[in-house]
Parts: C-alpha cells; sequence; structure tokens
C-alpha cells in the first residue's frame, strides 16, 4: 500500500490558485540540467498555469504574470531563458509606499468637503451682486445640510457663523438676506421624495396590457 500524503506534511504552497502539482512540476523542472529542456519546459508549465488561472489571461500582460509567477513558485531558483526579465525576492518583498491621505480638514462633516471649494471659488469673486446672490445661496445650501444631517430647527445666526468660520471672515452676508426657513427647507426635501416614481414594474412575457 503506497504512503498517503498529507496537507501536514507536504511543503507549504507558495501560489495556492495553481495548486500542488504546479509546484511539483516547477520542483521538476529545476531539476532538469540541460538548460534547453530546462527551458522547454518552463514553457509548458506557463501554458497550464494560464489554462488553469483564466482570470490572470484577462489581463493584458498575462503571460508576463505567469512567468514571474512560475518564478515566485520555484522561489526564485528557476534558471531558464525566460521572455521576461525574472522578478527577485527583494522586489516582491518590498512594501508598496503608503498612500497619502487627504490632508483636508473638514471643520463641520455635515457640509462635506466640497463645500469648501465653492467657497474659495466665492472668495475669488469680485464684489458685486453675482458674489452677494452666490454667497446667498452658499448659506442656503450649509442650512440645507445642516437639516439633512440634524432634522430639527437651526437658527440662522448658527449658519452665519459656521459660513464665517468656513471662510476665515472672507465671506459675508447682506444685512437684508434671509434665508430659507426651516419648514420651507423640510417641505421641499419631503416634496422631492413623494414625487418621485417608482420604476415602472416589467410586463410578464406572454401578457397583455387590458385597455
Amino acid at each position: 500500500m503506497e504512503n498517503m500524503e498529507y496537507n501536514t506534511t507536504r511543503n507549504k504552497l507558495i501560489i495556492s490558485e495553481y495548486g500542488r502539482n504546479v509546484q511539483k512540476l516547477v520542483n521538476l523542472c529545476m531539476s532538469i540540467d540541460d538548460r534547453d529542456q530546462r527551458t522547454k519546459f518552463a514553457k509548458v508549465i506557463v501554458q497550464i498555469m494560464g489554462q488553469m488561472n483564466p482570470a490572470v489571461r484577462e489581463s493584458g500582460d498575462f503571460r508576463h504574470k505567469l512567468w514571474d509567477h512560475m518564478h515566485i513558485i520555484s522561489n526564485f531558483q528557476l534558471d531558464v531563458d525566460s521572455p521576461y526579465p525574472p522578478p527577485t525576492k527583494k522586489f516582491l518583498d518590498t512594501r508598496p509606499q503608503p498612500v497619502a491621505y487627504g490632508d483636508n480638514h473638514i471643520k463641520y462633516r455635515m457640509y462635506g468637503s466640497n463645500i469648501a471649494r465653492i467657497i474659495e471659488k466665492a472668495i475669488n469673486f469680485e464684489d458685486g451682486e453675482e458674489k452677494d446672490a452666490l454667497v446667498a445661496a452658499i448659506a442656503n445650501h450649509l442650512k440645507k445640510s445642516y437639516l439633512a444631517w440634524n432634522r430639527e430647527s437651526v437658527d440662522d445666526e448658527q449658519i452665519f457663523q459656521h459660513l464665517e468660520v468656513l471662510s476665515e471672515g472672507k465671506l459675508e452676508l447682506k444685512e437684508d438676506v434671509r434665508l430659507s426657513t426651516t419648514n420651507e427647507i423640510l417641505a421641499r426635501n419631503k416634496k422631492k421624495k413623494t414625487t418621485t416614481k417608482p420604476p415602472p414594474k416589467m410586463q410578464k412575457k406572454g401578457m397583455r396590457k387590458r385597455k
């Protein structure tokens, strides 16, 4: 009776997607003395790997990836005439550079980050009616956003203070400007929800529409 192999006694799979048989083929390839024969056998292994892992073939450089994977499975010990430069263990172990997070500090999260860009644009506007209208629109947007985050009423003076903080004191509302009331904003939000029609149901195949 042949001795059975158990996972606990086998070598660890280096790339599990290709299975243990491919790993055995790579090990067998490394044992071939003749370089030309070893290279031919390596090409056959790459073909097998491509058939076993079709997901890799979806990328444009899939052949390069397959050869890289074979070198990795061999623990970078396979010496063949590869059509691509073989990867190095040092490159594989190199950690990618951490992605820098945006340093945009959102003072009031309920307003989001885009409002900062809008306020910056408004600051650069020339003084006049167009800028006054834009500042009033921004203030109304702040109030609308605040009420979407907190359904309770908000005092306009608080919105004015937030605008001053967000604009670093560079934007001011005219004294005669009046913001939309809380009831008006909530009523418009409610109307938008009720007027949004659900998508029409698909008619069952073979059924005629009644007149």
